[in-house]
């Protein structure tokens, strides 16, 4: 859900002079842009979205280069619990989330993505002094992932966008959740917990025991799947547990669930095939 920044080649586009973006004293930031608005009367968490289309304008021709690069990529291996300090709609209209860390802070720059429970996250602002950085929230964020349920003193699992010298102690994890997942239980055996989460029969099906998944952006195996029960579970050692936030939840809280991207290839293949074999025939 980050986007890279990328410069874009104007065709047929009128030399007009550059506005140049105030920098702001000490603190690093990107300026960014939204249509984000508050209702203060809502019921819904401390927010209501709504997702107005801007006005048609006549803009120049713009030419993309086509994007073939991966934008990011994490394993899954949490590399430390940041907190909430602030979020909410910020001055610019954009909602804006603050969140206190440490050690992803290290060799950090705009632009770079960081995986927040899961959610590939742009860095907009960040203080290495403070030891804080923002991102910002999109609408579309806020309706497909569980991060609309933090609040200031939260907790978070944060990890950095894998290096090609990185060590892969996960699996490969894109930081796109594909839903959110119901926890329904969490049951206690010896020092390690089980925990069984609910999920759309969307994300369900691509669920296979022993196989990966990415639940709040931490690489777990897949125990057991219920398909009667649209559910599948997983279990949490002792060292686990005081590494990651999924044990701080309560049963009936929403988790951020990322299936193996690998599934969805099979399944692509296969389908295409299919077609294919269907229209030659």
């Amino acid at each position: 859900m980050a986007l890279p920044f990328r410069l874009s080649v104007l065709s047929k586009t009128p030399k007009t002079p550059l506005q140049r973006i105030p920098v702001l004293s000490n603190r690093n930031a990107i300026p960014p842009k939204t249509h984000l608005r508050f209702n203060p009367f809502s019921g819904y968490s401390t927010f209501t979205l709504f997702v107005s289309k801007p006005k048609p304008r006549n803009h120049p021709t713009i030419s993309h280069p086509p994007n073939t690069a991966i934008r990011c990529l994490f394993t899954g291996i949490v590399e430390e619990m940041g907190q909430i300090k602030q979020l909410g709609i910020a001055e610019h209209g954009g909602f804006d989330m603050k969140i206190g860390a440490k050690t992803v802070l290290e060799g950090v720059n705009l632009g770079d993505s960081i995986a927040v429970n899961g959610t590939c996250l742009t860095v907009t602002q960040f203080d290495t002094q403070l030891s804080e950085f923002t991102v910002g929230l999109s609408p579309e964020t806020l309706r497909k992932t569980s991060l609309a349920e933090l609040s200031a003193g939260s907790l978070v699992n944060l990890e950095r966008a894998v290096q090609p010298t990185s060590r892969m102690g996960g699996h490969f994890v894109q930081g796109h959740v594909d839903g959110t997942g119901e926890i329904v239980s969490m049951e206690p055996e010896g020092d390690s917990l089980w925990i069984k989460v609910k999920a759309a029969k969307e994300v369900l099906k691509y669920v296979v025991p022993k196989g990966f998944i990415a639940v709040d952006g931490t690489s777990l195996t897949v125990v057991d799947v219920f398909d009667e029960e649209a559910c599948f579970n997983f279990m949490l050692v002792a060292y686990t547990q005081l590494k990651v936030v999924i044990p701080l939840k309560k049963v009936g809280q929403k988790v951020n669930v990322e299936v193996d991207i690998l599934g969805k290839y099979v399944e692509r293949i296969l389908s295409s095939k299919l077609t294919g074999s269907i229209n030659s025939s």
